[in-house]
């Protein structure tokens, strides 16, 4: 791994962030409590996998009981696939408040089993994201969580909670690797916050960080403070698909980022108020490229990526607008990941307890 630049050390995470798979089975991890990104080689053991489906019920208590812990005291910020073995990585907090901690998790797909992934004295990387928010920046980031977190408000016929916390969690919110550099999204210490930022890898200190302007047809204005909740590459990693909360889809072209310039998304799609996006992926099935969105109000979202590229940019406030969507009736899903060319997996919520299940692309 020298020629990624990976040296033997520790990588200390404060907290459980984002987490996605590079060249050669390099694990990216975000913490933003340290504004960070590691990059660590985890030594997957397992062989390389074919196309089967993979499901195991009560994720989340097979992963407390191995942690010696309460079910619900385990929260599961975000999954990876592994490339080649197909085994699942959970990027876990264990616990709450300050006495929580951050855990590397593998589910092995062979037999379900569990195992921490030691990030003690192994091959890593790491790059500071140098524009992150202050400590002490007091400004907010206002999410829609799952779960019992934040406080309860009564809109209209509708009851949502909203949790409002620091800015600097939200500095790095996903990531994706694409074409030899890491694209970064998440917030800044700036007053335009949104951005978009590409660093190379092996990591250097040329991170190339761009602000985002965005309609949000919802709330009827031009936007540049709301950052990507999520965001996927599309068009063969030539531009990324983004949604936001209340809920945009946007699409960027990368050959418009340039270091230290504004970029202008062109909206495409309106998902709804009081909704937020959770994960995107997109799969290829007959052919045929669609974006799968899990989002917190309605099920399952599909889009032909077709609509997307003939969509004109939505520049007015109106809602529902924009390309055509299908809902699938699987509510609950928090978490995707493409785990082979004909399942995506996901991390769904049902009857209080929350589930990995392979979802077959050829049925959506």
């Amino acid at each position: 791994m020298s020629e990624y630049g990976l040296v033997t050390g520790t990588a200390a995470i404060g907290s459980a962030g984002p987490i996605a798979f590079g060249p050669e089975g390099i694990l990216f991890l975000a913490d933003n409590a340290a504004a960070r990104v590691f990059a660590v080689d985890i030594a997957d053991p397992g062989p390389a996998a074919g196309a089967e489906p993979f499901d195991l019920e009560n994720v989340d208590a097979h992963v407390a009981s191995f942690l010696g812990c309460d079910a619900d005291d385990v929260s599961i910020r975000d999954l990876a696939v592994h490339p080649t073995s197909h085994n699942v990585y959970l990027s876990v907090q264990r616990g709450r408040g300050d006495a929580a901690q951050a855990v590397l998790v593998r589910i092995d797909r062979l037999d379900a089993s569990v195992s921490d992934v030691s990030l003690a004295d192994v091959p890593l990387a790491s790059v500071d994201i140098a524009d992150a928010p202050a400590e002490d920046d007091e400004r907010l980031d206002t999410t829609l969580p799952q779960g019992n977190e934040g406080e309860e408000f009564k809109i209209g016929e509708r009851t949502i909670r909203i949790l409002r916390q620091p800015i600097r969690t939200a500095t790095i919110t996903d990531m994706a690797y694409i074409d030899g550099a890491l694209l970064v999204a998440g917030l800044s210490n700036e007053e335009f916050s949104s951005k978009l930022r590409r660093i190379p890898f092996p990591f250097t200190d040329e991170i190339d960080s761009n602000n985002l302007e965005i309609f949000h047809v919802s709330h009827g204005k031009w936007e540049t403070a709301a950052p990507i909740r999520t965001f996927v590459p599309y068009d063969g990693g030539r531009s990324v698909l983004a949604s936001y909360t209340c809920t945009p889809v946007v699409h960027f072209e990368l050959s418009a980022l340039k270091a230290g310039g504004k970029v202008v998304g062109r909206t495409v799609a309106e998902l709804g108020a009081m909704n937020m996006p959770l994960d995107m992926v997109s799969f290829t099935e007959g052919g045929e490229e669609h974006l799968l969105v899990a989002n917190s109000t309605h099920g399952l979202i599909k889009i032909a990526c077709r609509d997307i590229d003939a969509q004109p940019a939505l520049t007015e406030p109106k809602e529902p607008i924009g390309v055509p969507r299908e809902t699938e009736d699987l509510k609950g899903i928090t978490r995707l990941a493409n785990l082979n060319g004909k399942h995506v997996l996901a991390l769904q919520s049902a009857d209080g307890r929350k589930h990995l299940r392979s979802l077959k692309t050829a049925s959506l």
